[in-house]
This record gives C-alpha cells, structure tokens and sequence, in this order.
C-alpha cells in the first residue's frame, strides 16, 4: 500500500515540477521571429539570389567560364559598324549586344566565383533569399532588357552583316585569282 501511494506522490511531484517549467516560460516573451512577417538579420557577406546588371554587362562570358556547375548561360552578337551601346557606370566602351544572360538557380551552388571575375562588377549577390516556385523552369532568370524581337533582330543583323563579309570576301578571291590568270596571258 506505501507503494501506491508513494507512486501517486512521485506523479504528482513530476506534473507540478514540468508545469512549474512550462509556466514559467508562458510569460516570458518570445524570442523566435515570426517569420512571413518579420525577416531574419543576415549576415553582411551572405550568398544569396543572384543579379545582373545588365545596364553594366559587356557581354565579357568570364562569369559564365568560371561557374563551376554551369548555371550561367550568355549569347552575344557584335555590333553593327556605327551602333553606340553605350557605356558602363564606370566607363568601359559597350561591343556586344547580350541577347542571352540566364542564370538557372537550381543549378547555382551560390558560391560566388561568378561574381569576382567581372571586370565591370554588373554581377552580385543580393540579399533576398526567398525564391521558391512551383514549377522547376521558373527558376531559370533571365536578366536580358531587350525584347524577343529585338533579340532577333540583332542576331539577324549580325548573320546579315557576316554574310556580306563573306559575299564580299568571296568576291575579292575571284577578282585576285582572275588578274593572276589575266598576267600570264598578258606575258606572251
């Protein structure tokens, strides 16, 4: 019979002893965040989201060759003779048009050796984190500013351009193959 009882002691002594623990912290405030609405301090070198400052890039592909696991992809096409592209911030001289800059963030392993090889710093890691989706394509950004027929236009330009090069190079061979033919004969 001692032994019913003191098995009622020793449960109710453990009940009161975690309730004494549990309210003790039912007053205390909070301090984990509420996270939807308050955002977590991150540290000042985090890796996070990538972008692209297109306004800045030269089309230079050094961040695309030193990604380890591919996940930059960029095209670019020359300029026309007489087209100004303008400058960068700080004052390199534009020579490609960039009809393709995607950065697939599902690949990225956000280590950041994109970043530091690009000579005009349009590349860089961004502080927000969120980038969830339901759909796996929509993780491929594409930082691009000219529009799908611009793109096109551009590249047919360019083909266009390196066509006639090539007519006009053409041409050249001919005209110089037929004036050596025509020396000899002048000869005899």
């Amino acid at each position: 019979m001692r032994t019913y009882f003191n098995n009622i002691y020793m449960a109710l002594s453990t009940i009161l002893i975690g309730m004494k623990v549990t309210f003790k912290h039912l007053f205390e405030p909070a301090v984990t965040i509420q996270y939807p609405d308050v955002k977590p301090q991150l540290p000042t070198r985090e890796r996070n989201r990538l972008y692209v400052n297109m306004d800045d890039c030269i089309g230079c592909d050094q961040c695309a060759r030193a990604c380890p696991v591919n996940c930059i992809k960029i095209e670019t096409v020359k300029s026309l003779p007489g087209e100004d592209l303008g400058q960068t911030s700080n004052g390199k001289r534009k020579a490609l048009w960039v009809t393709t800059f995607d950065i697939d963030i599902a690949k990225c392993c956000f280590c950041e050796l994109c970043v530091f090889p690009c000579p005009t710093d349009c590349i860089y890691m961004t502080d927000v984190y969120e980038f969830s989706e339901f759909e796996r394509n929509n993780l491929v950004y594409d930082f691009v500013t000219l529009t799908y027929s611009e793109r096109k236009e551009k590249k047919d330009n360019y083909e266009k351009m390196m066509a006639e090069k090539a007519a006009q190079k053409e041409a050249e061979a001919k005209a110089k193959e037929q004036s050596i033919k025509d020396k000899p004969e002048e000869k005899k």
